[in-house]
């Protein structure tokens, strides 16, 4: 056999007979931002790609996102099935077509919608990658709809605007730039850190396409009072004729309030309320990559948003932004549906509720804390430090990597960016035994953030005794203040730094 001018004798044998540790593969660089010349095995591509990878955070201590990070291996091994099949290819995979209906008839029945009710009732919903594509697209139908009636009363159609409070998810500042959508928020404060209802209808014009409500607030997890938004912009809505809806991102809340709070009304059940988006992957219990978004009727999603093709077969009604994407998240999420029914997300979120819990109590333990999340709510916990250093609640962050755990630290929006939060997210993977390692650990760096306070400079000023004895008292100058001290009373502790007598003058 000719040897390809490709590879020599030497090479070929490489491949075939040494491990990958062994072969030149595991000294020589390999180019990163170009494809390269020559072809290598697959069991060395898979190790190099494998060991880098490594470095990656782990997925399970990742106490930042609401994403899903575990799933049964009976599912996994449905989703490795379906990663061939293109979801929009409807004539071609006509089941994984069928399994998207039921789901979205399955949410929509779990939020209320009137457009399911009977047995022949049919939803109006869509899958999406995620909530950001879902809010993308209820955004669109506002805005069409909101355009399509000033154009029938002959008003301007020019400057829409979309009310929602600061603390929002960026998803929606993105729609507001990209689809040209003047975007008012209703301002947080150190006492409310969602929207405030009734500042929000204040900022309602006519030119409002809706108010976008959250269950389920990024920052600290809390449940935005959707009913009360809907009872005050019904009674503007009567005064003004303007007839502005509500939309309610529900990207985390969506599958925890109806197993959780079945008795909160903030879906379909509330008459303003005309779409909901929700995240399969977060507590519908889906890896990345699944979202939804729901529409109370038909007559709530404009005709012409609505595209029809016909060149994979037969004609094919889609309303999306993206368009070639996988199966394999709708078919994971039709698998925990029927898998855990109502009854096995109830347990899931009930557990999720217990442990953020138990989380909340030992912080409360510790009594560095103060709890800013709620106890109704997404199942999670953030808190800040009482003394509202910044600095600390980074250095805890920091020091909680070194265990592998990821907790985020940020500061809140404008008008109360002073305040610096933690957030761990309780998800379904997160047990028990997981929470009470992580506060542990939490309890085990305090000492050291402690210790690692900034050292200041003072000025000690004494008063001698009679007799030529030891001072007896003094005054401690710290810039913006002065601290009087007498004998044996050594230690003084000005907000987080801790002074120690001994020199007149000189760092601490």
């Amino acid at each position: 056999m000719a040897l390809s001018h490709v590879q020599t004798l030497e090479e070929i044998e490489e491949h075939v007979i040494s491990p990958v540790f062994a072969s030149r593969y595991a000294h020589e660089p390999l180019p990163k931002y170009r494809m390269p010349k020559k072809t290598i095995p697959k069991d060395v591509a898979y190790q190099i790609i494998h060991d880098e990878l490594m470095l990656d955070g782990n997925p399970r201590l990742n106490l930042a996102s609401f994403v899903t990070t575990w799933m049964e291996p009976e599912c996994d091994k449905l989703m490795s099935e379906a990663i061939n099949k293109n979801y929009v290819d409807m004539d071609e995979y006509p089941v994984s077509t069928e399994l998207q209906n039921r789901c979205v008839n399955m949410i929509a029945r779990l939020f209320h919608a009137p457009s399911v009710k009977g047995e022949h009732g049919v939803a109006v919903g869509v899958a999406t990658v995620g909530s950001s594509e879902a809010i993308m697209l209820a955004g669109l139908a506002f805005k069409k709809k909101w355009q399509n009636k000033r154009k029938a009363e002959g008003k301007p159609f020019d400057r829409p605007n979309i009310v929602t409070g600061a603390n929002v998810q960026v998803c929606w500042e993105k729609f507001a730039r990209y689809f040209d959508v003047e975007l008012k928020e209703v301002k947080l404060t150190e006492k409310c850190y969602v929207m405030d209802p009734a500042k929000a209808v204040e900022l309602v014009d006519e030119n409002t396409i809706c108010v976008a409500a959250i269950l389920g607030s990024t920052l600290n997890g809390e449940f935005e009072d959707v009913k009360l938004l809907n009872d005050l912009l019904a009674k503007k809505n009567k005064k003004t004729g303007w007839n502005t809806p509500i939309h309610v991102d529900a990207a985390s809340g969506g599958f925890v309030a109806p197993f959780a709070y079945p008795d909160l009304k903030w879906d379909f059940r509330l008459p303003l309320v005309k779409s909901i988006n929700v995240s399969g992957h977060k507590y519908g219990l889906v890896y990345a990559g699944v979202g939804w978004v729901i529409w109370r009727s038909k007559e709530d999603l404009p005709e012409e948003l609505v595209f029809h093709i016909n060149y994979l077969g037969t004609d094919q009604p889609t309303f999306t932004l993206n368009f070639s994407k996988g199966a394999s998240q709708i078919v994971a999420q039709y698998y925990q549906f029927l898998r855990l029914g109502f009854e096995g997300y109830k347990h899931v979120i009930e557990n999720c509720i217990e442990n953020a819990k138990t989380l909340r109590k030992g912080l409360e333990k510790m009594g560095r804390f103060d709890i800013v999340s709620k106890d109704q709510g997404i199942p999670l916990v953030a808190f800040a430090f009482k003394d509202e250093s910044k600095s600390l609640a980074f250095e805890l962050s920091k020091a909680l990597r070194h265990h592998g755990w990821i907790v985020p630290a940020y500061t809140m929006p404008a008008d109360i960016e002073h305040i610096t939060i933690l957030r761990v997210v309780v998800r379904e993977d997160f047990g028990r035994q997981m929470v009470d390692k992580l506060l542990s650990h939490i309890k085990q760096a305090l000492p050291e953030l402690t210790d690692s306070v900034p050292k200041i400079t003072f000025t000690l000023e004494v008063k001698p005794s009679e007799g030529g004895q030891d001072a007896e008292e003094g005054s401690l100058h710290i810039p913006e203040t002065s601290v009087h001290w007498k004998k044996d009373e050594h230690k003084v502790v000005h907000k987080e730094v801790k002074v120690t007598g001994g020199k007149t003058k000189g760092p601490c």
